[in-house]
């Protein structure tokens, strides 16, 4: 599988996976990895997107990598997993962040809407966890960290167009079932991070994409994170 970028021989650096990262949220969660000393995979469906990125981020700021990675597909994340190790990178924090957003009610979306949402949403999310986390629950350390949202929330009722609602729940109890699976010293966290000003947010967005990356970053990072919860603004809140 090939690669994009370029990645230091330091032994010892954290390295931190990231889908959907080519714009938006994923991208700038890249950078603050970047800046705060980590080593960063980033993936994107497309290869040129993933490796445009990637090569951006290394002219700017360096320890980077660019892969291709369709998280709706099983058998091409167990590759991505597969060539990484290959070339001797563990990954010590999965930031499951690739999504999609398709509109519509219960009755009235599309039903691709729903099956695609619930593969990228939820179950790539579960693919990805699934490549990298036994291995941080060999070694018993490491972080997965969910991107949800408030439209994924059944404290507040599940609004907002019904496909990414559904999918964003299922995340959700995903993220509850990997935090059971997890060992001491590994953590899986959902995090809400708002309504964010990105392509898929829009320009009427109350929240800067700078903050939303920088409560993923400190949840991929600190050194007290609690585990199987739901974060917004750095706080534990209903699911």
């Amino acid at each position: 599988m090939p690669v994009a970028g370029r990645s230091s021989d330091r032994v010892g650096v954290c390295t931190a996976l990231v889908t959907g990262a080519n714009r938006g949220i994923g991208l700038e969660v890249c950078r603050q990895l970047l800046a705060n000393g980590l080593r960063v995979v980033l993936t994107a469906r497309e290869a040129e997107a993933a490796y445009s990125a990637a090569r951006r981020l290394s002219d700017a700021e360096g320890d980077v990598l660019g892969m291709v990675l369709d998280v709706s597909k099983p058998g091409q994340v167990q590759a991505c997993a597969d060539a990484l190790h290959m070339n001797g990178i563990q990954i010590d924090v999965l930031i499951n962040n690739a999504g999609v957003f398709p509109q519509g009610g219960t009755l009235d979306a599309k039903a691709s809407d729903f099956v695609d949402a619930l593969a990228i949403n939820a179950l790539g999310a579960l693919w990805c966890a699934r490549a990298w986390m036994p291995a941080m629950n060999a070694r018993g350390e490491g972080r997965v960290i969910n991107i949800s949202s408030g439209y994924g929330s059944f404290a507040r009722g599940l609004q907002g167009p019904a496909p990414y609602g559904v999918s964003k729940a299922a995340l959700n109890a995903v993220t509850l079932q990997l935090a059971h699976d997890a060992v001491a010293g590994v953590r899986v966290v959902a995090i809400d991070p708002g309504w964010v000003r990105t392509r898929m947010g829009g320009d009427a967005a109350p929240d800067a994409v700078e903050d939303a990356a920088a409560d993923i970053v400190w949840a991929a990072t600190a050194a007290e994170v609690p585990s199987g919860v739901l974060l917004r603004g750095r706080q534990v809140v209903d699911w």
